[in-house]
């Protein structure tokens, strides 16, 4: 087997350039650092005692390189170009399912209902083993580029499910991701509820089709939900918040050392309704475009934000074309809601001794006002007019997602209740049933902060051969960290039983079953259709006059 190795020498050789020159200031000491790094990646592969890969030297190069700027400046080859494409335009020819990757292991987390996986018979905690001739576990490479292709191409999937090895023939098709992939006049005949999942270049005109519909369906009063969207395209942000105020309003500024990046924009067109009461909502995970529209709609006076703060992610990138089909997504500059805020929650300049990017404090948020002249902040993400905290998601609720423990638990429950059509609750029987798992499944090791520091200073004991007694005061240390998250399990009992409720639901009725279950289940919804019925509540807190 040839032998690979990394180049972290050229990522710092590269470096160097960023943090003391601009472009416009010094031509030729980027024309310098170029040719030293093309003489060092030439000396390197003709010379190397064994064989290199030059492909992998170079995007180790590329990304050792990047790792010292934000998270959102990534390289993109090929095969990334075509995913980010997919993810900006929402079409694409496939299998129709969401994959997690894992210790080598490839699972489905979700088919889409109607689209080739769901056809095929494949379902969620399905791993894949082999498609067509190739073994997963020897694949390196995207697993996504195995599963696409022309139009009614047929494919052999060999796959795992409770314990039983199966195979299956999908025929790939068009998938057709949708921005709004529901929506519904609820039950009181006057509140209408759209689901927003993403900001593709379908969002606004989706989004405007479903407003109009509920309209006509007689309703009077708006949920936008925004809870866990990512984000995604600047200017679909921009014309889905004109779909609600009038023409030439400021929504977003975006600012940047290079004058030709700042830049405000505003609504361009006539709006559909500027009347109509309006909740947005959100949580930790909408990001980005979500933060726009919902911090725009704020600060002008014209949406209530129900939810818990958003992520914070002020940051506006842009795709550059490279040459051979490749891709920079930089980031550009920052953008600003119509008051004036930043509500970027990260500073990327400045780091801790860990390299982690520093988080705003908050006693350093600035204050800043509406239209109305509201007290807004900047500085953490957008901050709701009214906080459901039953709804903000726990570190151990997080991390057991994060993990997977619940999505694997999930589909050990689907396995063992065959014959359920539909799921309403999980009980305590079965929440006991989940500890178990947790305790029991090693592959699937929960490890808090505290427990990764503790094995680590463990290991440097072990290594200085300190006495025994300071040895078994690390093992009570670690039993008690242990009986701690079995402790903040059971705190947030309730939290943890309806993820996997939600998990379970998705599997009974697709994503579908599951936007009707927040319908009526959902806390933040059923604040937000308190609010938007109290007509009083609703014009106070916008300081309507």
């Amino acid at each position: 087997m040839k032998k690979q190795i990394l180049l972290p020498i050229i990522a710092a050789t590269v470096i160097t350039t960023s943090t003391a020159f601009t472009y416009k200031q010094d031509f030729f000491e980027i024309a310098k650092q170029l040719e030293i790094f093309t003489s060092l990646y030439k000396a390197v592969n003709q010379n190397y005692v064994e064989q290199t890969n030059p492909g992998n030297l170079m995007d180790s190069a590329i990304k050792n390189m990047l790792k010292d700027l934000d998270p959102y400046t990534v390289y993109f080859n090929e095969q990334d170009v075509i995913k980010f494409k997919i993810n900006t335009v929402g079409e694409y020819t496939g299998i129709g399912a969401n994959l997690y990757r894992k210790d080598g292991r490839v699972f489905i987390v979700e088919p889409f209902k109607n689209y080739a996986a769901d056809k095929a018979g494949l379902i969620a905690g399905d791993e894949i083993l082999q498609i067509n001739d190739v073994k997963l576990v020897d694949f390196k490479e995207d697993i996504s580029q195995l599963l696409r292709g022309t139009k009614n191409t047929a494919i052999q999937v060999l796959y795992k499910r409770n314990g039983k090895t199966l195979n299956t023939k999908v025929v790939l098709d068009d998938v057709e991701i949708k921005a709004v992939p529901y929506f519904k006049l609820l039950e009181d005949k006057k509140t209408g509820y759209i689901v927003l999942s993403q900001f593709n270049n379908k969002t606004t005109v989706e989004v405007k089709q479903a407003l109009i519909e509920l309209k006509k369906q007689g309703a009077s009063q708006i949920i936008l939900d925004l809870q866990n969207n990512p984000g995604g395209l600047l200017h679909e942000a921009v014309t889905l918040c004109n779909l609600f105020v009038n023409k030439n309003e400021v929504i977003v500024t975006t600012k940047s050392k290079e004058e030709k990046h700042n830049i405000t924009m505003r609504t361009q067109n006539e709006p559909v309704d500027t009347q109509i009461p309006l909740a947005i909502l959100i949580n930790e995970r909408s990001a980005s475009a979500s933060e726009i529209v919902s911090g725009a709609l704020q600060d002008l006076d014209r949406a209530v934000v129900i939810g818990n703060r958003s992520f914070g992610k002020g940051l506006v990138q842009r795709p550059i074309d490279l040459v051979y089909g490749t891709q920079l997504k930089i980031t550009i500059s920052k953008y600003y809601t119509p008051s004036g805020r930043c509500i970027q929650a990260l500073d990327y300049t400045h780091k801790d001794k860990d390299g982690k990017a520093i988080k705003i404090d908050e006693k350093n948020y600035n204050k800043f006002k509406t239209k109305s002249g509201r007290l807004v902040y900047d500085g953490g993400g957008i901050l709701p007019d009214f906080i459901v905290n039953e709804n903000k998601q726990s570190n151990i609720a997080k991390l057991l997602e994060d993990e997977k423990v619940i999505f694997n638990f999930a589909t050990k429950y689907y396995f063992n209740h065959p014959n359920t059509k539909n799921i309403a609750q999980i009980t305590d029987s079965d929440f006991e049933d989940f500890k178990k798992y947790v305790k029991t499944q090693s592959e699937f090791k929960i490890e808090t902060q505290s427990e990764k520091a503790l094995l680590a200073f463990e290991e440097q004991v072990k290594k200085e051969n300190i006495n025994e007694q300071i040895q078994s005061q690390l093992n009570a240390l670690q039993t008690a960290l242990k009986n701690s998250q079995e402790n903040e399990i059971d705190k947030n009992k309730s939290e943890i039983k309806r993820l996997i409720l939600e998990d379970l639901i998705k599997r009974y009725q697709y994503q579908e079953g599951l936007y009707q279950f927040y319908t009526q289940n959902n806390t933040t919804v059923k604040k937000a259709i308190q609010v938007l019925n109290d007509a009083k509540l609703y014009k106070t807190t916008l300081n309507v006059k």
